[in-house]
């Protein structure tokens, strides 16, 4: 059984994940930072592991690790945001976007990827953003982190290749999770309308992009939106 390790597991994105790798017959583990209700939650669902791991944490993201399986497929989902104009961001919040958004990444890639490389196979599907690929106003931090999500997987897919390991991403446009709380009914509707599918998306179908992603044997490199034609 192929053993999928999901970062920031416990809700949104990461949560439909989960249910979506464990029916389709995978052994589940997920970390998770916050939310220990929910995960346990989730755990005693699905049948999942959880563990509580800062992603952003390097040391703590080893040791979550060597505590698992080897892991055939790592799906880097954990991510926070930040809205508001550039100038109204603090150097710690700036910091603590790249840290979560993009160093757990390299955390997560790291402590993975010596199992990986002794098998010669192993997938890794990243998380980014439809604003990593056009940028959002007010977003200014949030869109970087989610560029530099795209250019870190594309170059870890040529960096990985020849290892047999395959690097890829989903780009995600307006979801229904609790990061896009903050908008109100009416800005739902706007964007909606301004998607060419007529709605915003759920979990599901980002959950289901990246297992598509994690099983599709001869694509690397490769950032697949799922945005409802928004973009």
């Amino acid at each position: 059984m192929a053993h999928v390790l999901i970062t920031g597991g416990s809700r949104g994105i990461g949560a439909a994940a989960v249910r979506t790798f464990a029916r389709a017959g995978y052994e589940v583990s997920f970390l998770y930072e916050k939310s220990a209700e929910a995960a346990a939650a989730l755990a005693a669902e699905t049948g999942a592991r959880a563990l509580r791991c800062d992603a952003a944490d390097t040391e703590a993201v080893a040791a979550a690790v060597a505590s698992l399986p080897p892991v055939d497929v790592l799906v880097n989902n954990a991510g926070i945001s930040h809205v508001g104009l550039i100038s109204q961001i603090s150097p710690e919040e700036w910091d603590r976007l790249f840290a979560v958004n993009v160093k757990s990444i390299y955390n997560t890639v790291r402590a993975v990827l010596p199992a990986m490389l002794q098998r010669q196979a192993g997938a890794v599907v990243n998380v980014s953003s439809m604003w990593g690929q056009a940028g959002a106003s007010c977003e200014a931090a949030y869109s970087a982190t989610k560029g530099a999500v795209i250019a870190l997987t594309q170059a870890l897919a040529r960096e990985l290749g020849p290892s047999g390991i395959r690097v890829n991403a989903v780009s995600p446009g307006v979801i229904d999770t609790d990061m896009n709380a903050h908008l109100s009914e009416e800005d739902k509707a706007v964007l909606a309308e301004d998607t060419p599918l007529g709605r915003i998306g759920i979990p599901e179908e980002v959950a289901e992009a990246i297992l598509f992603l994690a099983q599709a044997s001869f694509i690397t490199g490769q950032n697949l939106p799922v945005n409802g034609g928004y973009l």
